[in-house]
């Protein structure tokens, strides 16, 4: 923004400096005051004022290399923020620089690659009348190059594009550079076609005077090479009284002037040659152009003597000067180019160490990736095994103590079945052979003595009925297919004893233990130690219950306690209550704790049977 505003300044100071019209100070301070309301900061604006500048510089034709320089400026910003139709609108601006200051090849590189980027945007009424400008101003180069063919194929493309955007300004325009491409391949017939065409307008001399007189001037011109005088010199007083209405002595008059001093000459009416040569030359001085020139030639050659040998010498010396000044030009336009060029060379440059940076950033971010998954699924392996190895571990454990509690049960089965025999074979003997006796005693018929012998008979009897009842219970196993239940009584047993809890244990006889995986039944083992150890160091209880129960195939496991409670809610998940969920997720189990301050806790897991 700041540099901006510094070329406003300096603009608005040469603007006075070097002679700038009004109008054209009232264009950049426009501009100058548009910048400063809006407060520019965007890109886009910024290129677009350039552009603007350019635009006012290149209507002013002695500040065209000023035009180039603020296009190049919006040319760079455009490129930037890549706006394709700015670009080419930039592009094409450069290009009628580059075509007034004769550097034809130049214009047609410009205009060629503005054309290319305007094929590569959504067509457009904007994009059809850009074309339109960019293959008119081809058409102006490639006549000024004398490749009149190439000239005329550009200008009826241009033709083409502004009939079908119905701009019938734009559309004479072009019919009278076509008749004047035909003018110079001597196709006299097809140029006088073009112009009477457009001379047909009626509202033409209304609202376009100028452009009326330059056509009318033109038509004179061929039907003067043509050989047909009759209308001449009329058309050409028509068109300079046009002219002279309008701007006394404007750019078309020094044309016309120039063209009637060529009739007169011909004519041999030398005064009248001379009074609009002469014309021709006061006007042209105030351009300092190729019509300066033009009108110093055809001076010297209606001059005599001494008076056209000085025109002749000012026609050297002005040439030299403005191909000098011409080439000067060029080189300023190549430097700003070549300027432009390296600072695109750098970008690109930049580009590709930006491009380096990020692929290497890429394969960095990749390769750390895949170090991370490897280093991952590497972590995972081992603590699959570690799980492995763990169930592995539990089965065992769980075999081991199957196989411990069948062992306790055979020696109780060996112990009580001694224990019958015992009873059976020796006790129940000695009492049966004691009854015999007193059966023998009781031949003694005393009153007191039957009653006697009776009583101690009957108590014998009842002796002998209950070691019978004894020895039958002791005799059957009572324990069969309540392993696991064992197993779980001896591990509350054990934990309760040394946590100094009292416990009540309650069972479902419906559960078949025998039918469920040892995996399950490890699992079940293992949460209620984690549980009760939780109790112990957590709860502060005095009681614990526990029981099993099944539900429409689901085996229901609660175990309450009558500690402090915690608060759900706000618990934070320890290790152990981890442990447990994992347990449960592995047996495709659910898992739910409630608890209250001050009134317990209940552990409910459900465990389908599958």
């Amino acid at each position: 923004m700041r540099f901006l505003l510094v070329v406003f300044f300096l603009v608005s100071i040469l603007s006075f400096g070097q002679g700038l019209s009004k109008s054209v100070f009232n264009d950049i301070d426009s501009i100058q005051r548009d910048f400063l309301s809006q407060k520019i900061t965007d890109s886009s604006k910024v290129g677009f004022a350039h552009y603007q500048l350019g635009e006012i510089f290149r209507k002013r034709t002695p500040y065209t290399d000023s035009a180039y320089f603020y296009y190049h400026k919006a040319e760079k910003i455009f490129r930037d923020i890549q706006d394709n139709l700015n670009i080419a609108k930039t592009l094409y601006g450069i290009a009628v620089v580059q075509q007034l200051e004769k550097d034809y090849t130049g214009s047609e590189v410009t205009s060629i690659e503005a054309i290319s980027l305007l094929g590569n945007i959504r067509e457009t009424n904007e994009v059809k009348q850009y074309r339109s400008f960019i293959f008119n101003n081809l058409g102006i180069v490639f006549n000024e190059l004398e490749q009149y063919n190439e000239s005329l194929k550009y200008h009826k493309q241009s033709l083409e594009l502004r009939k079908d955007l119905k701009d019938q300004n734009r559309i004479d325009n072009s019919l009278n550079n076509i008749g004047f491409v035909y003018k110079n391949l001597r196709q006299y017939d097809l140029a006088i076609q073009c112009y009477e065409q457009i001379l047909n307008n009626n509202n033409l001399l209304k609202n376009r005077p100028s452009f009326y007189a330059l056509v009318l001037d033109n038509f004179g011109q061929t039907l003067y090479l043509s050989g047909d005088t009759q209308r001449l010199p009329d058309l050409y007083q028509r068109a300079l009284n046009i002219s002279d209405s309008i701007d006394y002595r404007g750019y078309n008059s020094i044309i016309i002037s120039q063209h009637l001093a060529e009739y007169y000459h011909d004519q041999g009416n030398r005064d009248s040659a001379l009074y609009y040569a002469y014309r021709a030359k006061q006007v042209s001085e105030q351009y300092h152009n190729d019509d300066l020139l033009k009108s110093l030639l055809l001076l010297s050659k209606i001059e005599e003597d001494s008076k056209a040998t000085k025109h002749l010498k000012t026609y050297v010396k002005l040439s030299d000067s403005l191909q000098k000044n011409e080439r000067a030009i060029r080189n300023k336009f190549a430097r700003i180019r070549f300027e432009t060029k390296q600072i695109e060379q750098e970008n690109i440059q930049i580009a590709k160490e930006r491009m380096w940076l990020l692929i290497i950033s890429v394969v960095v971010v990749i390769a750390s990736f895949l170090l991370y998954l490897v280093i991952t699924q590497r972590n995972k392996n081992k603590e699959l095994q570690f799980i492995q190895q763990q169930q592995e571990t539990n089965e065992e454990i769980y075999n081991l103590m199957l196989s411990q509690n069948e062992s306790i049960e055979e020696a109780r089965t060996l112990e009580k079945k001694r224990i019958s025999e015992e009873l059976h074979d020796g006790v129940l003997g000695r009492l049966f052979g004691t009854r015999l006796s007193l059966d023998s005693l009781n031949m003694n018929n005393s009153e007191e003595a039957i009653k006697t012998r009776s009583q101690y008979i009957d108590e014998l009897k009842t002796i002998e009925q209950d070691i019978r009842k004894v020895s039958h219970e002791l005799n059957t196993d009572f324990v069969s297919g309540s392993g696991f239940i064992d197993i779980i009584k001896t591990l509350v047993e054990t934990q309760t004893l040394a946590y100094d809890l009292v416990y009540k244990l309650d069972r479902d006889d419906d559960i078949n233990w025998d039918n469920i995986s040892n995996k399950t039944k490890i699992h079940i083992y293992r949460i209620i130690q984690e549980t009760l150890h939780n109790i112990y160091k957590h709860a502060n209880a005095t009681e614990v219950k526990i029981s099993f129960k099944l539900k429409k195939n689901v085996i229901c496991l609660s175990i309450t306690d009558n500690g402090s409670g915690f608060d759900v809610n706000k618990a934070k998940s320890g290790i152990g209550l981890k442990n447990m969920n994992s347990r449960i997720n592995e047996i495709n189990g659910t898992i739910a704790i409630k608890s209250e301050k001050d009134m317990g806790t209940t552990v409910m897991i459900n465990v389908p049977i599958s």
